[in-house]
């Protein structure tokens, strides 16, 4: 089995990717026509890899489960994307966001690849610009900057509330002009349902139309997964339905190794549960807390009478008003780190102050920032003596112009208006910053099989600061994985089309009718949601927000028992040669049941608290995460077996050179 290798350059941290570039191996562009790559998922890291590989000549092919890249989950994404430019003046740096990158994520990642990432932050602003992506701009127009949590500084490069979907646009055009030269071959409604090894390198995967179910082998000298994150492993999440693990899980049973599965983003400003009804969960912008308030009632009779439907929020006086983050963080108020903003929210709910009928819901107030905001504009337009009303009107203007669209999404799910009554909030699953492990390079365990995106673990560590995951997967496809794949490919252009008749082909296409055929053969009457609700039930409340080691052990054993009960009762309607989207959810649970045990594993075995990861028995008397540095400063590889639980630890020690390693404050 393969060795943790990170294969980071020597020499001083902000030289390294610079030496790394002049050192590796080239593909000569003649030769390049002659290697085919595939792209697995084709969101922002693999819609941006796909297009500029296709753009270098290589041959590519991409597969994405959706109807057109464009569906890619990227496009859910709200808020912005950071980049170090410093247009604001502020004092931003790479360093800076560097640093700002390690500390979000609890010391828990890996210093040269973060440090990469805010290097090529400032290339990824400038090629979607060029792309035409439609960034907010200033009055003298040039682009506009907001804050996010976690940063003191305003580095965040938005389009409203849609600068995913924007992006998104960016790189599927530049996707669009590699598919009309046909340098990629789109599979689109395909699924990758294992990865071939040939020799012991990646050489190709098998994938299931599904449109017409017939299995495919397609082959390729190297494979690059840019699937996504697995937080459909809660069932509710903020993540699109169809978000799933298995591509990253095939690889992962090939001899991937996963690392850090327990480091999972709960995002602080998602709309609260409403019942068991719901099949996912909508993200409310992490921008909003740039001029939202997050507070709940002081006394705790007036949250039970809101609750009861006696009293509401805006009856409340400004002095009965608990405005907790701004208490308990003043140096950061309302945009402290992810991690932070959830367990306070989390708090005060227990503590009996939550306001809506589940008692899980807090408030995130825009009459301050309407307020504000309308006093400037009345002065920008001469009004010196403005009436409440117009201040009201002004001030609702500028807030629409930032956040208007985000308003709109929240008042046709609860069906108020969130400029007059405060919006409710509560924390949700949202990303995953555990994945497959990567080197430097992006490579996995597995040679020639390459990880980007959220799909990997490499930049976040235990907590990823917002704004940073377009940043990651953007810089991963356009600037730091067609760098880094060509020395691996270099060795390859003699090797020729890789053939699909081989007997490792026929084997990996055999394992998987054989498992179609094992998940159609269940007798019972349990539709394949029943398994994946019960999963989720137990992951987010034993492995959720706070975790403790009896119910780490808990919830192996009951997952454990529920995957047992799955492979045998399940029922999927349909045939395996048919369109069938009740089987593609069955492979899916499948994966996310393997996955739970693993990641309730990896929690068990991680005794102290970091980032995302809180330990109830590993904590300050603040409560506050309470990190382990002499014993837990690594990445944790897990190695693939049957029985997850008895999966085999690799640790690659963290070492921190540049930075000093020390307990979070945000107050």
């Amino acid at each position: 089995m393969s060795e943790l290798k990170s294969n980071i350059p020597d020499g001083p941290l902000a030289q390294k990717w610079t030496k790394h570039k002049n050192d590796i191996n080239l593909v000569n562009p003649a030769n390049k026509r002659n290697i085919d790559v595939i792209v697995v998922g084709t969101g922002l890291a693999g819609g941006s890899a796909a297009a500029t590989l296709a753009e270098l000549g290589y041959n590519v092919k991409t597969f994405c489960y959706q109807d057109s890249p464009r569906r890619a989950h990227s496009i859910a994404a709200q808020g912005g994307i950071n980049a170090a430019k410093n247009y604001q003046g502020d004092g931003d740096s790479n360093y800076r966001l560097f640093y700002d990158t390690i500390k979000g994520g609890d010391y828990r990642s890996r210093e040269a690849n973060v440090y990469r990432l805010a290097e090529v932050s400032s290339n990824i602003i400038d090629q979607c610009v060029a792309q035409g992506v439609p960034f907010a701009r200033e009055y003298g127009g040039l682009l506009d900057n907001r804050s996010f949590g976690g940063v003191l500084v305003s580095r965040t490069f938005y389009a409203k509330g849609q600068t995913g979907q924007q992006l998104l646009l960016g790189a599927y055009s530049a996707m669009n002009r590699q598919i009309n030269r046909g340098k990629i071959q789109p599979f689109n409604r395909h699924e990758m349902l294992d990865l071939v090894l040939v020799d012991g390198k990646a050489r190709g995967i098998i994938a299931r139309d599904l449109v017409t179910g017939a299995i495919e082998r397609h082959s390729a000298h190297a494979v690059v997964l840019a699937s996504g994150g697995y937080g459909n492993v809660f069932f509710l999440s903020t993540n699109a339905m169809g978000s799933n693990v298995m591509a990253a899980w095939r690889a992962h049973r090939r001899g991937a190794y996963f690392a850090n599965p327990c480091y999972t983003q709960i995002h602080p400003t998602c709309i609260p549960v409403s019942g068991d009804h719901q099949s996912k969960l909508t993200l409310m912008s992490e921008s909003l807390r740039n001029d939202g308030r997050i507070w709940v009632p002081a006394k705790k009779e007036d949250a039970e009478a809101i609750r009861a439907g006696k009293l509401k929020p805006t009856e409340i006086k400004e002095e009965d008003r608990d405005y907790y983050l701004e208490r308990r963080y003043p140096a950061f108020g309302n945009l402290v780190p992810r991690d932070v903003a959830s367990r306070a929210a989390k708090e005060r709910c227990d503590a009996g102050f939550g306001v809506n009928k589940t008692g899980e819901a807090v408030y995130l107030d825009f009459k301050s920032a309407i307020i504000r905001y309308g006093k400037e504009e009345a002065l920008i337009n001469g009004n010196q003596n403005p009436t409440d009303q117009e201040v009201y009107d002004y001030g609702k203007k500028v807030v629409e112009n930032k956040y208007g669209n985000l308003f709109q999404m929240y008042e046709k799910i609860v069906d108020e208006d969130p400029y007059k009554t405060p919006m409710m909030i509560y924390p949700a699953v949202h990303y995953t910053m555990g994945g497959l492990w990567v080197d430097y390079n992006l490579q996995t365990t597995i040679p020639g099989c390459y990880a980007a995106g959220e799909a990997n673990f490499s930049d976040h560590g235990a907590n990823r600061l917002g704004a940073s995951a377009l940043m990651q997967g953007l810089a991963d496809g356009y600037f730091v994985l067609p760098y880094t794949i060509g020395d691996y490919l270099s060795k390859d252009i003699r090797t020729g089309k890789i053939p699909t008749d081989s007997p490792e082909f026929d084997q990996a296409e055999k394992d998987v009718r054989d498992r179609m055929t094992k998940l159609m053969s269940g007798k019972g009457t349990h539709s394949v949601d029943y398994y994946h609700k019960k999963l989720g039930k137990i992951m987010w409340n034993k492995c959720g927000m706070s975790r403790n080691a009896k119910e780490l052990q808990e919830a192996m054993d009951e997952i454990a028992e529920l995957r047992k009960d799955f492979w045998e009762n399940v029922k999927v309607p349909g045939t395996m040669d048919s369109k069938n989207a009740e089987l593609e959810k069955a492979g899916r649970v499948a994966d996310f049941l393997e996955l739970g045990e693993l990641f309730a594993k990896d929690a068990l075995t991680r005794n102290e608290s970091c980032g995302g990861h809180f330990r109830e028995e590993y904590q300050t008397p603040e409560g506050e995460a309470l990190r382990d540095d002499e014993n837990f400063s690594f990445v944790s590889a897990w190695e693939y077996n049957e029985n997850p639980r008895e999966a085999k630890l690799h640790k690659e020690e963290l070492v921190f050179e540049n930075i000093e390693v020390k307990t979070r404050s945000y107050k």
